[in-house]
C-alpha cells in the first residue's frame, strides 16, 4: 500500500520530505508533483524502479527518461552541453521544459536512448520537487505520470493514490498539478528540434 503525504505547496514539511527521500533511497518509487504535472520518480541507479515505471506506463526501450535536477550545476554533471546550447537551456530553467542532450558517463547505460546515447534533463520550478531534490542530493529518475489508458495526466494526489495503490510506494500531494506535460526540446542534433509541445513556450526554440 502506498503511503500518502499531504505536503504544503509553499513550505514543505521537512519531516515529510525526509521520509519520502528515505523511501527513495531504499528503492521506493514515488509519485510527486512538478511545475507541469505529476511524475513518477526513483533513484538513478534503481533498476527495479526503472522497470516499475516502464510497466506502469507501458513504455518501450526508445522512451526518453528524464533526470530531474535541482539546479544547472547538477544538470551539467549528467549531460554534455556546448556554449550555444548552454545559453538557451540556462535561459529556460528552471521551468516547464525537458531537454534531450548527449549523456555523460555519469548516466547509467540503461537510461540512455539505445541509438542516440542521449537522456532527458530538466529543472522544475516547484517548491516541493525542489525540496525533494535538495534532500536527495542527486537527480530523480523520472517520467510523466501518464497512464496508457489516459489522454491526460491525473491532477489530484488522492486520485493517484487510489489508482496506483500497490504500484508505487508513496504519493506526495501538494494540491492539484496541471495536465500539460513539459515541452521537450532535442538538442542532440545540429538544430534544436521541438519533440513535444507542452507547458513551456516553444517560441525561444523556433
Amino acid at each position: 500500500m502506498a503511503r500518502y503525504f499531504d505536503v504544503h505547496p509553499e513550505d514543505p514539511q521537512r519531516r515529510a520530505i525526509t521520509q519520502v527521500v528515505d523511501m527513495v533511497r531504499s528503492g521506493g518509487l514515488i509519485a510527486y508533483p512538478t511545475d507541469s504535472c505529476f511524475a513518477l520518480g526513483c533513484q538513478i541507479g534503481d533498476r527495479s524502479g526503472l522497470e516499475r515505471i516502464r510497466k506502469i506506463r507501458d513504455l518501450d526501450e526508445k522512451h526518453h527518461f528524464t533526470l530531474v535536477c535541482r539546479d544547472f550545476a547538477q544538470l551539467g554533471q549528467f549531460v554534455h552541453i556546448g556554449n550555444a546550447v548552454f545559453r538557451a537551456v540556462k535561459a529556460a530553467t528552471p521551468g516547464r521544459y525537458t531537454f534531450i542532450l548527449p549523456a555523460s558517463r555519469e548516466v547509467p547505460r540503461r537510461l540512455l536512448h539505445p541509438r542516440k546515447r542521449t537522456v532527458g534533463v530538466r529543472i522544475p520550478d516547484h517548491r516541493v520537487a525542489q525540496a525533494l531534490l535538495a534532500e536527495l542530493g542527486e537527480p530523480l529518475l523520472s517520467s510523466t505520470l501518464l497512464l496508457p489508458d489516459q489522454e491526460e495526466p491525473m491532477t489530484a494526489g488522492w486520485e493517484i493514490k487510489e489508482r496506483l495503490d500497490g504500484l508505487v510506494d508513496a504519493v506526495i500531494d501538494s494540491g492539484d498539478c496541471g495536465t500539460e506535460p513539459t515541452t521537450v526540446i532535442d538538442f542532440s542534433g545540429d538544430e534544436p528540434e521541438i519533440v513535444r509541445r507542452g507547458a513551456g513556450d516553444t517560441a525561444p526554440f523556433e
